[in-house]
């Protein structure tokens, strides 16, 4: 199956035997041959010797040599070879037993035999990138959310017909079979979407890529929903395994934690000792649309060498000791974003993030040693490798990367600095300052010794940046700048740098309401910190508690004093922190936003600084969604009505002919066609809402639809407050006031709240509470339901988004990022109601501002608000407070929602003062959705307005974004095989 030496004439026998699907593609081009050959295994219903329900398939062998210049056979299977294909896996998977053949073993037949098309391509991609030994792009992130694999690679392969006729006539649906297979648990949100969305289209485009993360055996967890609002359990993804995934046990790396440094003999420093692990590589095959093409997503798993099991204690009956070195390397790969609200928490986030890091660059590392020979120019590792990091997760790539260079590899610090500096890009998904990622410093001096001294020697680089920018005669300046942009924070400055800053010297007395003031403010700071991720990720709030002073020096502090003096309690010291975005603008070379407003934001605001330092580093890369799952695959006959109006196809892989929709947007039957598709998807998420809540609701009502991370930035609070607001006055009118007020809708809310955010889960609480009452009042009926349907995930938002007819995207303006799923809606049709936030911003600029519903505050009146606010001077809106009171009237059962309501009150303090500003924007909202209503009514105008918007979605195609990075970040080219 893969490239290999071996003849071409075997026996059968060895025929069948190498022609396993579980095979592993082999790379052989770094062997002296004068030849490659993909084997390409084809089934004849030849009989074996032993017969198994008839299914008897012969390996035959086909010879393809590359090297001679033919090309990579096309093979287009028919549905006979595809069900022979099928039978052959269900026979000989020994996953299941062979009596039956169920769903769940046709599922995997089925994705198996897909496989051996997949590793076809994967192995022609794999040995051709090492042929030409072109420059590689490497996507490091902690997230895929792939979602299910079944549909979109057969779809990419254009085998979708094939194999529904196949399983047609083996008894069984391809949607059935497609329904067998659990989301892969690798991802939460809009971070983990888009980094599967860029792996797509960097298949589609024929971009030499590969990407790389964490294998989760559990997940973030799985979602429930019971009275008592949001449960977790453990996600049960890998419970029957994945058909999708190959593990090579052939790559693995040592990751190395704690330990101590010593100097050698030779003057270089040496990481001893401590514990180590072992990193093993599981790959699974990203396929591109309608190209040969298919690029690779490692995967690593965690594990400890079988002698670190200690069987003495084991046979001395300590088997929880015995085993604790194994489960330790284990557990690293256990849990997206575990809780690290203790140390432990802390401890084993930061070894998931160093253990992507250091795996994937000592794999990195060994394909630019094996493709460049006998002769390796370490000054050429930039022009061959293009490392992205996600977000500031895989920062310890630069570390990392300059600790091989220098201690494993034997380069300067100078060379490996420039190298690093060269390679590595970063992109931001965060714009408030207080959820970027940071690290105790002294948790990384143990768990990273040498990673910490490398830190270190990159913060002196910036000092010596920044001093060079500033001077030192105004030191006023330089000492802002470098308390601003240090990577190092509330660290002394390096013993070169002790004289640049000559201050006075001040009374060591302090006032203390001065004093109090300043540890209201640190508290503050900590207390802002526990806001998680802003953008599609949750975010590790690494500022520890600031820890006490030691009892043994309090003494030694203490003084005789006159009766009934009282001296001030000491100021505790401020924590000393490793900013992790700080070091990623300083260690590559490239800082990209993810939309236009955020990208401003990020030069402007968050890294001011370091964009007047290096401007040319700054750039902005509006997200992208792939057309081909998201609406090709997700959304079939929208899609067939799309090809069928402008006349072609071609809009899957260029997505800008879907601007030729807007000509045809006031034609009658293509008006009654999209509404015809629309309802078609409406009636599956009836279905869907019945099974997953037991609520019936109408498919005649407007499915207005909040789908995302349970956050308060994001506002479901604000959407459900809205809703209550909506269902008080239904409630104070007549049957045939509330008919002629209200268009009928079903609300539908998607959505985890990570488990230790509490405000979150309170959130969920409230919706579902709100659900239980208004579904079951009889006198509003079909006029409103609420529904949270549990465990929302890439499967369910490929129903949900098709359906969808009114989207919210309300996050505070100034606070999202970019966001993802805005731009799924707005290309399947779906009108949105938003703020000038993230990339609603060019989406309504692209769709026309007739076609987007606005309303609330802008970004830029943000502060003022705030500061308004915690100045008592914001008078709220009556309608407001009346929503407030009638919460908590005990209408929607006995939980008591103040912890809940009182976030939006009073004028300061943590969890209090509506930080997110739902009390200012909640009447431009609530007028917002009565032009809603209004709109939805006339339904000539609202079809056109729907397919306005997919017309005008083109430019949030990954495709775009992708070529934007390939020429402005990576420099590579495509490279499409022969």
């Amino acid at each position: 199956m893969a490239a290999s030496q071996f003849s071409a004439t075997c026996s059968r026998t060895e025929a069948l035997l190498r022609c396993d699907s579980r095979s592993k593609f082999i790379d052989f081009s770094f062997r002296s041959t004068n030849s490659r050959l993909l084997f390409v295994r084809t089934l004849n219903r030849r009989p074996l010797r032993r017969s198994f329900s008839s299914i008897s398939p012969n390996c035959n062998i086909s010879c393809v040599d590359l090297e001679a210049g033919t090309t990579l056979v096309s093979l287009t299977p028919d549905a006979a070879s595809v069900a022979s294909s099928i039978k052959y896996h269900a026979e000989f998977n020994p996953l299941f037993s062979p009596e039956r053949f169920d769903l769940p073993k046709a599922y995997f037949a089925t994705a198996q035999s897909v496989r051996d098309s997949l590793i076809i391509n994967w192995n022609a991609t794999y040995n051709y990138f090492e042929k030409l030994n072109v420059k590689q792009a490497y996507y490091l992130s902690m997230e895929f959310l792939q979602g299910r694999a079944l549909l979109n690679a057969i779809g990419n392969l254009e085998l979708t017909g094939a194999y529904a006729e196949a399983l047609n006539k083996l008894g069984h649906k391809l949607e059935q079979i497609a329904s067998q297979e659990p989301d892969a648990a690798l991802g939460n949100g809009g971070l983990g979407r888009l980094a599967s969305c860029f792996l797509d289209s960097l298949a589609t485009l024929n971009y030499p890529a590969w990407g790389y993360g964490l294998r989760y055996r559990y997940g973030l967890f799985k979602q429930r929903i019971t009275k008592d609002g949001q449960e977790e359990v453990a996600e049960d993804w890998l419970e029957m395994g994945n058909p999708w995934e190959i593990v090579r046990n052939d790559v693995s790396y040592p990751v190395q934690f704690y330990g101590k440094l010593v100097s050698g003999s030779d003057g270089k420093r040496h990481w001893i000792g401590g514990e180590d692990i072992v990193a093993v590589a599981y790959d699974v095959p990203i396929p591109g649309y309608k190209t040969k093409t298919t690029i690779n997503l490692r995967l690593w798993s965690t594990k400890a060498p079988s002698e670190d099991f200690d069987l003495s204690a084991f046979n001395a009956g300590e088997h929880t000791k015995a085993y604790e070195a194994l489960g330790s390397a284990e557990k690293i790969c256990y849990i997206l974003y575990p809780g690290d609200e203790s140390i432990e928490g802390k401890i084993l986030r930061l070894k998931q993030q160093y253990t992507l890091c250091s795996a994937s660059l000592q794999d990195i590392i060994a394909r630019f040693e094996r493709r460049s020979g006998s002769s390796v120019k370490w000054e050429e590792f930039p022009e061959k490798v293009a490392v992205q990091m996600n977000d500031t997760h895989p920062t310890l790539c630069i570390p990392e990367l300059i600790r091989i260079l220098i201690d494993v590899k034997g380069l300067s610090w100078k060379e490996a600095w420039t190298i690093t500096q060269r390679t590595v890009a970063y992109t931001n998904h965060t714009v408030l300052p207080e959820a970027l990622e940071k690290w105790s410093l002294e948790l990384m001096q143990k768990l990273l010794p040498r990673h910490v001294e490398i830190i270190e020697m990159v913060d002196e680089e910036l000092i010596h940046s920044i001093v060079a920018e500033y001077g030192t005669a105004d030191s006023d300046l330089l000492e802002k700048k470098l308390k601003e942009m240090r990577i190092l924070e509330n660290v002394e400055l390096p013993a070169a740098f002790a004289d640049i800053i000559v201050k006075p010297k001040e009374s060591p007395v302090v006032l203390i309401s001065e004093e109090l003031e300043d540890v209201e403010e640190v508290d503050e700071v900590e207390e802002v910190d526990e806001v998680e991720e802003v953008d599609e990720v949750e975010v590790v709030d690494e500022v520890e508690e600031v820890e006490a002073v030691n009892e043994e020096e309090k003494s030694e502090a203490e003084v005789p004093q006159e009766k009934g003096e009282v001296l001030p309690e000491p100021v505790p010291e401020p924590p000393k922190m490793v900013r992790m975005a700080n070091l990623c603008v300083v260690g590559g070379h490239a800082v990209n936003g993810v939309a236009a407003i955020h990208s401003e934001i990020v030069k402007e605001e968050v890294f001011n600084s370091f964009f007047k330092l290096w401007p040319e580093k700054f750039q902005n890369k509006t997200n992208g969604v792939t057309p081909r799952r998201w609406i090709r695959f997700c959304n079939p006959e929208l899609s067939k009505i799309i090809s069928d109006w402008i006349g072609t196809e071609d809009w899957v892989l260029n997505a800008e002919n879907l601007a030729e929709l807007s000509k045809f947007a006031d034609n009658e039957d293509l008006q009654i066609q999209w509404r015809e598709a629309k309802r078609s998807n409406k009636l599956k998420v009836v279905s869907l809402i019945k099974e997953k809540t037991g609520y019936s609701v109408s498919p005649d009502a407007m499915f207005d639809i909040q789908v995302k991370r349970i956050h308060e930035y994001k506002r479901q609070l604000l959407n459900i407050l809205g809703i209550v607001y909506r269902y008080k006055k239904m409630k104070e009118m007549s049957a045939a006031e509330r008919k002629e007020k209200f268009v009928p809708r079903v609300c539908i809310f998607g959505g985890k709240a990570f488990s230790t955010y509490v405000q979150a889960k309170r959130i969920v609480k409230f919706i579902t509470d709100v659900g239980a009452t208004v579904n079951h009042d009889p006198e509003i009926g079909d006029l409103l339901k609420v529904v949270f349907v549990p465990d929302y995930n890439v499967s369910v938002a490929e129903l949900l988004i098709p359906a969808s007819e009114l989207s919210q995207h309300i996050s505070t303006a100034g606070m999202e990022a970019s966001g993802t799923s805005n731009m799924k809606f707005s290309m399947n049709g779906c009108i949105l109601i938003g703020t000038l936030d993230g990339a609603n911003v060019e989406i309504r600029e692209e769709v026309g501002e007739d076609n987007f519903f606005l309303f609330g505050a802008e970004a830029h009146e943000i502060a003022d608000l705030r500061k308004e606010r915690a100045e008592g001077k914001f008078v709220p809106d009556p309608r407001f407070e009346e929503v407030k009171e009638y919460a908590r009237s005990g209408v929607f059962g006995p939980y008591n929602y103040d912890e809940l309501i009182g976030s939006l009150e009073g004028i300061e303090g943590f969890g209090r003062a509506d930080y997110f500003l739902v009390g200012k924007d909640f009447p431009s909202y609530i007028e917002c959705q009565e032009k809603v209503d209004e709109a939805y009514q006339d339904q000539k105008k609202w079809t056109k307005m729907s397919i306005l918007n997919t017309a005008g979605s083109y430019k949030f195609s990954s495709d775009r974004t992708i070529h934007e990075y390939a020429k402005d970040i990576w420099n590579i080219k495509p490279v499409e095989l022969p």
